[in-house]
């Protein structure tokens, strides 16, 4: 005899529905098509309408089908981020990453961060998020005058923006420091303070940037006609203590720097602490002008002068960069950018 179906107990909980277009345009009473446009921030439905799209969706906790929407567009809706997680500058990753969200604030991206360890760039992470289509656009850092990671980048025709610039003749999109200036004017302060023997500490010289660094030092000391001195024993990618042992050892030879160039508070405070293993005052027996790019250094070490980096502001540059580079702007002008330092030194001093 077959057994009769029991029916559920009528308190049995059930499984909420996920919210849908449908649930949102019913709310809302606009079309299914307008909530679907409103919440792509399409731009042709009014700012009003999308605001009010937007906050339904988030009071009913609406997330979208990212594999439906895949399929339909082609696109991830992900950028991702290859992050060198170097120490040499304090709260670079977390300060870029959020710029990034705020250039991304109320688009239909999000982020995916990949470490990047390796000691000298290479393409296979990228290759790999192109083959397997795993994002809309590429964010990356540490670029070499001829990086491998911008030439096939450019070869595929895929968006990306990166930090820093290189020396391709095809322009490509980038947020950049200007290092020169950085390096020129950090130089001439130690001279005009009268350090006669100013110094730089350099990053790998693999990296573009230590080219723009270099430059900018040398055009200072060289109008100046002052001695200097740099060392190739140590840069900033070398641990604390390397950079420390390095300024301590020369600083008990003869005819030893007294001005230094740092591209980092770490270096600043590594070069610090060398100085006073000798028993030497910072703003007495030397002086430092570092880059600045948190308040740590200022307020444990007044004495060093610094100037100002705003990696917020440049992570918030690269994500509208991108962003413009995926809705297809080809622009150069648009597409790069070169943020000025600005110098505040104090005066009468």
């Amino acid at each position: 005899m077959a057994e009769t179906p029991k029916s559920a107990p009528v308190d049995a909980p059930l499984k909420a529905a996920r919210p849908t277009l449908r649930t949102i345009a019913d709310l809302t009473g606009f079309a299914v098509t307008t909530v679907s446009r409103a919440l792509s921030n399409a731009p042709q439905i009014s700012a009003e309408t999308r605001r009010r799209v937007h906050e339904v969706a988030s009071e009913i906790g609406y997330l979208p089908d990212r594999a439906a929407q895949r399929l339909k567009t082609g696109r991830t809706n992900v950028i991702s981020v290859l992050l060198d997680p170097h120490e040499e500058i304090l709260g670079y990753g977390t300060s870029l990453m959020l710029g990034i969200a705020r250039a991304l604030k109320d688009t239909p991206y999000h982020l995916i961060v990949t470490p990047s360890f390796a000691a000298t760039s290479n393409a296979d992470a990228i290759s790999h998020i192109i083959r397997n289509g795993m994002a809309d656009g590429i964010i990356f850092s540490r670029t070499e005058p001829f990086d491998p990671r911008v030439r096939l980048l450019l070869e595929q025709g895929f968006p990306f923006v990166t930090h820093g610039r290189t020396e391709f003749s095809t322009p490509h999109p980038y947020v950049d420091y200007d290092n020169f200036t950085f390096a020129y004017e950090a130089t001439k302060r130690l001279i005009a303070r009268g350090r006669r023997k100013p110094t730089i500490i350099l990053p790998p010289r693999r990296m573009t940037f230590c080219q723009h660094l270099q430059h900018g030092f040398m055009t200072a000391v060289r109008e100046a006609g002052a001695a200097y001195e740099i060392p190739d024993d140590i840069n900033l990618d070398c641990p604390v203590d390397q950079i420390r042992d390095f300024v301590s050892r020369r600083a008990g030879m003869p005819d030893g720097p007294d001005g230094f160039v740092c591209g980092g508070e770490v270096s600043a405070l590594a070069t610090i602490t060398g100085m006073s293993d000798r028993g030497l005052t910072l703003g007495t027996e030397y002086d430092i002008v570092a880059k600045q790019t948190s308040k740590l250094l200022v307020n444990i070490q007044p004495k060093v002068e610094t100037i100002y980096e705003d990696l917020v502001d440049t992570g918030f540059r690269m994500g509208t960069t991108l962003l413009a580079a995926i809705g297809g702007e080809t622009d150069p002008e648009r597409l790069q950018t070169l943020l000025k330092p600005t110098i505040e030194f104090p005066e009468g001093s």
